[in-house]
């Protein structure tokens, strides 16, 4: 019986070995035991960044949204082989954010002139199905959260807007660099109204969504080429209340990376945008700065990044 119990603890321990490493036989008849590579491995760790861009252009799903910017980002979270999660701030604030409105050549203020901004977000991944929310607030004396009915958010000159996600990304389990996000802002500033001029008028939510497909392809030497398509399925922000199905961001966009350290990235990128909704020859490029630019369809962007 004792030796049945010896027998049995070494079968234990040599399925133990070959369970947990990769086992092969050479040609002399010895043993090779492998550990396995890292990457098939669920490792489980806390993750955390911090860095900035510096882009020439604020551009953001087809739209232009400001000029010269610096854009600092934090987040936290962790991270393991099929599930992740962060939840962090991004802002930015442009060359002429300090002003806060601009005035127009008769004295009067007439709109904001690249407000500040700073959004809170959390995204959620579990096995490729990503889950997510984001805040968006813009200083200039708006509330901090805009919930409720729309006549309330204007009534209370509120300008902030939260956001819902929902999507798959294919790397996390597929190996395959293609994601694609549904977004939908559900609260705050984001509505229009219906049948205006008419009896029966009404302030509506517009529940403005973004749908986004996004594809990156690595090459050698930390380079690589990410392409979207974004299109909004409805009457939106994105098209300024109008029409209803569109194609409102193309966009090509180049990156190269460099670490320089075991701690810090820096990376250098340009981006073209095309916006189609309501393309025509006088609003591809638009000759004006500040407000008048927002209408431009064709924009560029270079940008540098520094990340710790």
């Amino acid at each position: 019986m004792k030796k049945l119990y010896i027998l049995l603890a070494a079968l234990a321990f040599s399925f133990s070995v070959f369970a947990k490493d990769e086992a092969q036989i050479d040609a002399n008849g010895t043993l090779e035991v492998t550990a396995p590579d890292e990457k098939e491995m669920d490792t489980f760790e806390f993750t955390h960044e911090a860095g900035a861009d510096i882009v020439s252009h604020y551009l953001w799903r087809g739209m232009y949204n400001g000029g010269l910017s610096f854009q600092p980002t934090a987040s936290v979270g962790w991270d393991s082989k099929h599930t992740g999660f962060s939840f962090g701030v991004w802002g930015n604030v442009g060359a002429s954010d300090w002003l806060f409105r601009k005035e127009s050549s008769e004295g009067a203020a007439d709109g904001t002139y690249f407000v500040p901004e700073i959004d809170v977000f959390a995204t959620l991944n579990v096995y490729g199905v990503v889950a997510g929310f984001t805040h968006y607030y813009y200083f200039g004396g708006s509330p901090y959260f805009c919930f409720g009915k729309i006549d309330d958010v204007w009534n209370n000159n509120g300008t902030s807007q939260t956001e819902v996600t929902l999507g798959y990304d294919f790397s996390t389990l597929l190996d395959f660099p293609l994601s694609v996000t549904w977004n939908t802002m559900i609260a705050g500033d984001d509505g229009y109204v219906k049948n205006e001029g008419e009896a029966d008028e009404e302030s509506v939510r517009a529940y403005s969504s973004y749908i986004e497909l996004t594809y990156t392809h690595e090459f050698d030497h930390g380079m690589s080429l990410t392409g979207q398509l974004g299109m909004t399925p409805w009457k939106s922000t994105y098209t300024g209340y109008e029409g209803d199905f569109a194609v409102n961001n193309i966009t090509l966009k180049f990156n190269k990376e460099w670490e320089l350290a075991d701690f810090f990235v820096m990376d250098l990128y340009a981006q073209l945008s095309l916006n189609t909704y309501g393309i025509n020859k006088n609003n591809v490029y638009v000759n004006a700065a500040g407000d008048d630019k927002y209408d431009q369809k064709l924009n560029f962007c270079l940008g540098a990044g520094f990340w710790f």
